[in-house]
């Protein structure tokens, strides 16, 4: 059995346009992802979940692996995937799919998706993950950029704001890791 670092770093080499980061996540960049999770309702998805870092600490909070749906592009990294986290729902798609996956209500998304300087990918990632959202919920992303990955501009425009939940250093390389919610009429 291969470890993480092994698969992460075959698929950085076979498929780099689908491999985004230069290495896994780091636990202390897991935990401040996840902060919280354990206490939204609704059904939780992880896009770009990768070899499981955050899956590993959604499910240590206490999250039933029933509530969790993994959206992950690497066919490899969803083989993994599967066979680590049983009863885990592991999905083969697109994070722009999100809202076409039939479930409504979510309490959290948690992306390791790049948005940074893709308007596109803001808009059809971001902005159909809050259609399908409960109002209460959250949208948590990682970056490597010290501001919020999506502009204010847009962030107004699609009717959501940023706020920091903190940098960790203790990541290669160091990471911001920002909230996005709706923001109040």
């Amino acid at each position: 059995m291969a470890s993480d670092f092994t698969v992460f770093l075959g698929e950085m080499m076979r498929r780099p346009k689908e491999v985004s980061a230069i290495a896994p996540s780091s636990t202390a960049v897991a935990r401040k992802m996840t902060e919280g999770v354990e206490n939204v309702s609704g059904p939780i998805v992880e896009i770009g979940p990768g070899t499981g870092s955050f899956t590993k600490v959604i499910l240590e909070r206490g999250v039933a692996p029933e509530r969790l749906i993994l959206m992950e592009l690497n066919p490899r990294f969803c083989e993994e995937l599967s066979r680590k986290f049983p009863g885990v729902t592991v999905l083969n798609r697109p994070a722009q799919e999100i809202e076409q996956l039939g479930v409504t209500g979510l309490g959290c998304v948690i992306s390791g998706v790049p948005v940074l300087a893709r308007p596109q990918i803001q808009r059809e990632v971001v902005g159909n993950a809050f259609k399908v959202m409960s109002p209460e919920g959250v949208f948590v992303q990682i970056t490597y950029s010290p501001n919020a990955p999506i502009p204010e501009d847009v962030q107004i425009d699609m009717g959501i704001r940023a706020t920091k939940r903190g940098t960790v250093w203790a990541n290669l390389p160091p990471a911001r890791v920002f909230e996005f919610r709706r923001r109040m009429q």
